[in-house]
């Protein structure tokens, strides 16, 4: 195994540069609109169903740049693509305050999407792919950008909020998403892959992989659904500036996550730690419904901070693990249509508030972990040993 290196440069370059983009493209583009939410509510005449749909919106737009990774895979190795993304992303920010024409939210998340799943995508691909060999962890590192990015941005609107309005937030998002696109504008894509036999014409592999999913689909429903609407759950049984300040822990909790879940996996099995992600994410989701004050939001807002880019994280490597071709792409595709449905299911439970929504979506993730369950009973990942 090679030594991680100093930070100026290989490996540590690269995963500063990777968690740049990923705090941009996820943190900010896609995460800003949780905590920006309430205060287009109370401010911009935005309805919860309206809010539900700009939220499906921007998920529509996600998928559909998923499938581009699966199509396209020259997409997924183009620093054009990527650098070209970040300018859509950051475009697609600024012009929320020009209009207060619902349609016209609808199309800029809907592009912000696209935008946002091509970074992902490349992103991940290009960590997986350069630091094949190195510690398990340092990828981790990378992941928590998107930790970063989200505490950045709720913290922007944390302070914004007592003295600027809803549109002074997505001016803010769009200003820290160009300073996150400058520090990782060089940032180099997945190189062409190495020629191999692929595994995936065993039926074994195949129903594994169809169990693993399932699993990160049903993943996208619930995790999405809280990270829609868990800031304005908390601010209707807290006061309104815990909602801000629980979704800045969110991000601080994600931050190590994803480099802590790749250290656990050195002593137990990959499957075994995304099953009990899950249902820690689970607890997480359904404690503000269940109990209010500002105690139980913090608690959520840590427990679903520490889970919901781990088991991303679990999940992508389980899908390594298995030797299924283009596993990434596959597996982000069904966690974006999972999280197309999640808004759609939970809109008609909005009318009386966010409990409902959130317990649902507590149940969701624990079906998640339990279709997991079969690779932790019968697939591969076992720990790597001590090394």
């Amino acid at each position: 195994m090679r030594p991680a290196r100093g930070l100026a440069g290989a490996p540590w370059g690269h995963i500063v540069r990777a968690a740049a983009v990923l705090a941009a493209g996820m943190g900010v583009g896609r995460f800003v609109y949780t905590p920006i939410l309430p205060l287009m509510t109370a401010q911009a005449g935005l309805s919860a169903r309206a809010g539900a749909g700009l939220a499906t919106a921007n998920y529509v737009g996600y998928l559909a740049g998923a499938l581009g990774g699966i199509l396209l895979p020259r997409l997924v190795r183009s620093p054009a693509v990527l650098r070209c993304s970040l300018l859509v992303l950051v475009a697609t920010l600024a012009a929320m305050p020009s209009t207060h024409a619902t349609a016209v939210w609808l199309g800029l998340r809907l592009l912000a999407g696209v935008a946002s799943a091509l970074i992902f995508v490349i992103a991940v691909s290009s960590v997986l792919g350069h630091l094949r060999g190195h510690p398990v962890h340092l990828p981790g590192w990378a992941f928590g950008g998107i930790g970063a990015g989200i505490a950045l941005s709720g913290l922007l609107v944390l302070v914004l909020r007592s003295v600027a309005d809803w549109r002074a937030a997505w001016w803010a998002a769009a200003g820290l998403t160009v300073l996150l696109a400058v520090a990782s504008w060089n940032l180099r894509p997945e190189p062409e892959p190495a020629p191999r036999p692929a595994d995936s014409g065993d039926g074994r592999a195949k129903g594994l992989f169809a169990a693993l999913f399932v699993s990160y689909t049903l993943e996208g429903v619930g995790y999405i659904i809280a990270g829609t609407f868990l800031v304005a759950a908390i601010e209707q049984r807290a006061p309104a500036w815990i909602g801000s300040a629980a979704w800045t822990l969110v991000g601080l909790a994600a931050v190590p996550s994803s480099a802590l879940w790749a250290w656990l996996h050195r002593r137990w099995s990959r499957p075994g730690l995304l099953v009990t992600a899950l249902v820690v994410q689970a607890a997480g989701i359904a404690t503000p419904a269940l109990l209010g004050g500002v105690a139980a939001a913090l608690i959520s807002a840590a427990l679903f901070g520490a889970t919901f880019v781990g088991v991303s994280t679990l999940a992508l490597g389980a899908g390594t693990d298995l030797r299924f071709p283009r596993s990434v792409a596959l597996l982000t595709a069904g966690y974006s249509a999972g999280q197309i449905a999640g808004p759609l299911i939970v809109t008609p439970l909005l009318h009386h508030g966010y409990r409902d929504a959130l317990v649902l979506a507590a149940v969701i993730v624990l079906v998640a972990a339990a279709s997991a369950g079969v690779l932790r009973r019968r697939g591969p990942g076992a720990p790597p040993g001590r090394g």
